[in-house]
């Protein structure tokens, strides 16, 4: 469902990589953590196209790690109608929206505190 080989905003990329430097969580893990925290905000892909332009290129097992299958199951319920450049788009969307709730995150105890 999702492409083997996925990227995010550069924005979005260059967010991830400050929150590495104020905590240590790498950019895939705190990926998953901005795309769970999108989730349980019940934001919404409208089906707005970003330009993927960032220069991190992962394969999808690098990004998702153990919650591949749970954020593609997500990534399905929510949007049933998408095909795998959409489902790329909308994986992104989550991880740009969740990344605001926690880019001036200073620690990682910071991450345990509720939305």
């Amino acid at each position: 469902m999702l492409p083997n080989r996925m990227s995010l905003t550069r924005t979005t990329e260059e967010q991830l990589k400050k929150l590495k430097g104020y905590t240590g969580i790498t950019p895939n893990v705190s990926a998953r953590i901005a795309f769970f925290r999108s989730i349980e905000s019940d934001f919404r892909y409208q089906g707005q196209e970003a330009k993927l332009d960032g220069s991190l290129v992962l394969d999808k097992y690098t990004w998702l790690g153990e919650t591949s299958d749970v954020t593609e199951l997500v990534l399905k319920m929510y949007y049933p109608e998408l095909d795998t450049k959409e489902y790329q788009q909308a994986w992104a969307a989550h991880v740009e929206d969740g990344i605001a709730s926690i880019r001036t995150h200073r620690s990682c105890l910071e991450f345990s505190l509720p939305l």
